[in-house]
C-alpha cells in the first residue's frame, strides 16, 4: 500500500487545473475555470474546476470531488492506481507502507511481470512498423485490412520475428530476467531450451483498465503451420483471460460517455470498429464470456449490446452469455448483422453513417433475439415451442430484479401467445429450483405481481438539511470573524425584566462550537459528524480550518461530500450572471444572520421530534404528569424560536 506521506505529497503537489486540462478543454472565468462536462453531451459549459479549493463539480450529471476522483471517474482508475498515475506525472517516488518479505517478493514479482510486458509490446511494434520481416509480413496483414497507421499506433499492434528467440535473446540482453519471461509466457523454457511463444505472429497486446500491459494475443499468418490461429499468453499473476477485455482501456470514456457498451467476439472487430468511430466496444479475447469480464463492463454502463457474428452455431453457442448479462443485473440487447457478416466485415461495407445508423435502430432485446432465431427450429412442433417457452422464462428467471422480470414475462406471453398465469407459475418454480442449488442468492416466491402504485417523493430529511448547511459556513467562513447579537435580559430602575442588545466579536467555528456545545446536539448524518469533529479539532488545535484536508480526505465519502459543499455557490458563476448585470450580493456580508438561522432551525427540529416523541406517549397512555409539562414547556420554547426567526406557529 501507498504510505500516507506519499499520499500527502501527491495532494500537495498536484494541480487539480493541470490534469483535468489534459482531459477537459478548460476556460478562464473569474478565480475558477469552466469548459463542458466529460460526462455528458452538452452545447454549454456546467463543469468547473476551482484552483484555490482544489476541488472540481460537473453540474450536469451531479459529480464532483478532488483531483484523484477526477481521474477515478474519468479514468475509471482504482484509487491506488489514481495515485500511481498523479505520482508518475509529477515525478513523486511512491513509497510503500510496511510489507512482510513475502509481500515485497509479490509486489516485486508483479511489477517486474509489468515491465517486461511493456518492453515486450514495444519490441513487438518496433520490429513491426522498422524490421523488414515485421514490414513485409506483419504491416502488409494489418494494411490488408484497412488499417490506417493512427490505429495500428493507437492499438500499438506488433509482430513476432518467425525465429525461435529473437525476442527472448534481446530481452536477455537487455538484462531482463528468464524468470519473468517465463512466468509472463512470453518464453517458453524448456530444459536447457528456450524459444518465442508467439513466434512469426501479428501481435494485440492485451490492456488492463488502467492501460497497464497484461498479456499479448498473437496470430499466425502462415497458412502451412500446424498451430493454433490464435495464442494467448497463459494465466498468470498479472493476465487472467476470464477476466479480462480486449480494447477496454481505450473504450472507458466513450462506454461511459455513450452509456452502453458493444460486445464483439474478435480483436480485429474492435480494431475495425474503432476506426470507423464506433468506440464503446470490447472483446472477450478469445473466450466464452464470464461474470468476471461482465462486472468490469458494469463498473462503466449498465447496458450491453452483443454483437452476433451470422452465423447460426456461433449464436447459439454465445445464448449463454446472455443469461450471465442479465444474472449480474444488466440490461442486454443483441444485434446480428446480414448476409453472414460479422462486425469486422459489415463495417467495411458499409459507411460510418450506416454503420452508426444500423448499431442504433436494429438491437433486439433478448426475447425477441432468442424467438426469431429459435422459433424457426420449434416451427409447428408444440413440444419444442413449450421448451423455447421454458427456454426463455428461465433467462428471466436470473434478472435479479422483479419489476424487469414482469416486464418480460408479459412480453413472452404477448409474442408466444401464451397466458401470463402459466408463465408465472413456470417462472416461480425455476426461481424456487434455482434457490435450493444457489442458497447464496435470496430469492423468494414469485406470485403475480401487482400493479405498483405511484410513490410519493420522499420528504426532504429537514435534520441533515440543517446539518448540511451548518458543514457549510463552516468550511467556508469558518475561519472568519463576525460580530454577532445577544439578548440580555436585565432588571430596569423599576425592577422590570427587559432585554438588552448585545453585539459582541466572534470566530465563526467558535460561535457554531458553542451553541451545539451548549444543546449537547450531535448530527444525525455520520459522514457530517466526521466532517465536523476533524473541523472542530482543528480549531481546538489552535489551527486554521483547512479545507483541503477535508477534500483530499483519504474517505473518499467525505472529500466527494465536502467537494460538492464547496461548489456549491459556483454554479451561478457559470451563467455570466454580472455580464447580464445580475449582481448577486455575497453571503459574506450576512455570516451572523446565517449561523443564527441555521442554529435556530436545527433546534427547533430537534425540539417538533421531541415533542412528537412524547405527544406519542401520552396517546399511548404510557405518560405521567411530567409528561404534559414538558410538552406545555417544549412547545413554549418552540414559539420562542418562530418568534426569532420571524416565523408564525
Amino acid at each position: 500500500m501507498i504510505n500516507r506521506i506519499t499520499i500527502d505529497q501527491i495532494f500537495e503537489t498536484a494541480r487539480v487545473e493541470e490534469v483535468i486540462g489534459e482531459f477537459v478543454q478548460l476556460k478562464k472565468s473569474g478565480s475558477n475555470f469552466k469548459g463542458l462536462s466529460p460526462f455528458t453531451e452538452e452545447k454549454t459549459p456546467s463543469f468547473m474546476v476551482s484552483p484555490v479549493k482544489q476541488i472540481w463539480k460537473d453540474f450536469s450529471s451531479g459529480k464532483g470531488g478532488n483531483v484523484v476522483s477526477f481521474l477515478m471517474e474519468h479514468e475509471h482508475y482504482t484509487y491506488p492506481e489514481a495515485l500511481r498515475w498523479l505520482a508518475k506525472k509529477y515525478n513523486i517516488e511512491i513509497e510503500e507502507t510496511q510489507l512482510d518479505d513475502e509481500q515485497k517478493k509479490a509486489l516485486d514479482q508483479r511489477e517486474s511481470m509489468y515491465v517486461i510486458s511493456e518492453f515486450a509490446r514495444d519490441y513487438f511494434h518496433d520490429i513491426l512498423l522498422n524490421d523488414n520481416e515485421g514490414k513485409t509480413i506483419g504491416l502488409s496483414y494489418f494494411k490488408e485490412r484497412g488499417y490506417r497507421e493512427d490505429t495500428i499506433k493507437k492499438f500499438q499492434l506488433g509482430y513476432s520475428l518467425d525465429q525461435w528467440e529473437a525476442f527472448t535473446k534481446v530481452a536477455l540482453d537487455k538484462e531482463y530476467k528468464l524468470e519473468y519471461l517465463e512466468k509472463t509466457g512470453l518464453t517458453i523454457v524448456k530444459t536447457d531450451k528456450q524459444f518465442d511463444r508467439f513466434k512469426g505472429r501479428v501481435i494485440f497486446p492485451i490492456h488492463s483498465m488502467s492501460g497497464r500491459v497484461l498479456g499479448f494475443g498473437g496470430r499466425i499468418l502462415s497458412t502451412t503451420a500446424k498451430a493454433a490461429k490464435y495464442l494467448n499468453s497463459p494465466t498468470s499473476d498479472i493476465y487472467d483471460k476470464s477476466k479480462a477485455l480486449y480494447g477496454i482501456y481505450y473504450a472507458k470514456q466513450s462506454i461511459a460517455k455513450e452509456n452502453n457498451c458493444y460486445l464483439v467476439e474478435g480483436y480485429t472487430d474492435v480494431i475495425t470498429l474503432h476506426q470507423a468511430g464506433i468506440e464503446n466496444v470490447v472483446a472477450s479475447s478469445g473466450t466464452a464470456l464470464t461474470p468476471d469480464q461482465i462486472r468490469l463492463i458494469k463498473r462503466l454502463t449498465p447496458n450491453i449490446t452483443v454483437l452476433f457474428d451470422g452465423d447460426a452455431a456461433g449464436i447459439r453457442a454465445s445464448m449463454r452469455g446472455i443469461d450471465l448479462i442479465l444474472e449480474q443485473g444488466m440490461n442486454v440487447k443483441v444485434l446480428t448483422f446480414p448476409d453472414g457478416d460479422d462486425p469486422d466485415s459489415y463495417a467495411k461495407k458499409v459507411s460510418s453513417d450506416e454503420l452508426y445508423t444500423y448499431l442504433k435502430e436494429k438491437p433486439k432485446d433478448f426475447i425477441r433475439f432468442k424467438i426469431s432465431i429459435l422459433l424457426k427450429e420449434a416451427q409447428s412442433d408444440p413440444i419444442k415451442k413449450a421448451d423455447l417457452v421454458r427456454d426463455i422464462i428461465h433467462s428471466v428467471s436470473v434478472i435479479p430484479d422483479r419489476i424487469q422480470r414482469e416486464i418480460y414475462v408479459k412480453e413472452c406471453a404477448s409474442l408466444m401467445d401464451v397466458s401470463e398465469e402459466v408463465l408465472f407459475s413456470n417462472l416461480a418454480q425455476q426461481i424456487a429450483k434455482a434457490s435450493q442449488t444457489r442458497g447464496s442468492r435470496d430469492f423468494q416466491e414469485i406470485k403475480k405481481m401487482e400493479v405498483v402504485r405511484q410513490q410519493q417523493l420522499p420528504k426532504i430529511n429537514q435534520l441533515e438539511k440543517y446539518e448540511r448547511e451548518i458543514i457549510k459556513i463552516l468550511l467556508l467562513y469558518g475561519n472568519q470573524k463576525a460580530d454577532f447579537v445577544d439578548w440580555i435580559e436585565e432588571e430596569d430602575s423599576l425592577g422590570n425584566s427587559i432585554l438588552t442588545k448585545k453585539i459582541y466579536e466572534n470566530i465563526v467555528a467558535d460561535e457554531i462550537y458553542l451553541n451545539l456545545q451548549e444543546d449537547e446536539i450531535a448530527f444525525t448524518n455520520t459522514s457530517f459528524q466526521k466532517i465536523y469533529n476533524t473541523i472542530i479539532h482543528l480549531y481546538n488545535q489552535k489551527q486554521s480550518i483547512d479545507i483541503h484536508k477535508l477534500s483530499q480526505h483519504e474517505e473518499s465519502k467525505i472529500a466527494e461530500i465536502t467537494s460538492h459543499i464547496l461548489m456549491d455557490d459556483e454554479k451561478y458563476k457559470l451563467s455570466d450572471w454580472e455580464r447580464k448585470d445580475i449582481i448577486v450580493k455575497p453571503k459574506e456580508a450576512h455570516i451572523p444572520k446565517l449561523v443564527n438561522d441555521v442554529v435556530l432551525n436545527l433546534r427547533r427540529i430537534l425540539i417538533a421530534g421531541k415533542i412528537g416523541e412524547i405527544t406519542k406517549k401520552i396517546k399511548d397512555n404510557k405518560s405521567e404528569r411530567e409528561d404534559m409539562e414538558e410538552v406545555m414547556n417544549y412547545t413554549q420554547l418552540r414559539k420562542l424560536l418562530f418568534d426569532k426567526l420571524h416565523r408564525v406557529v
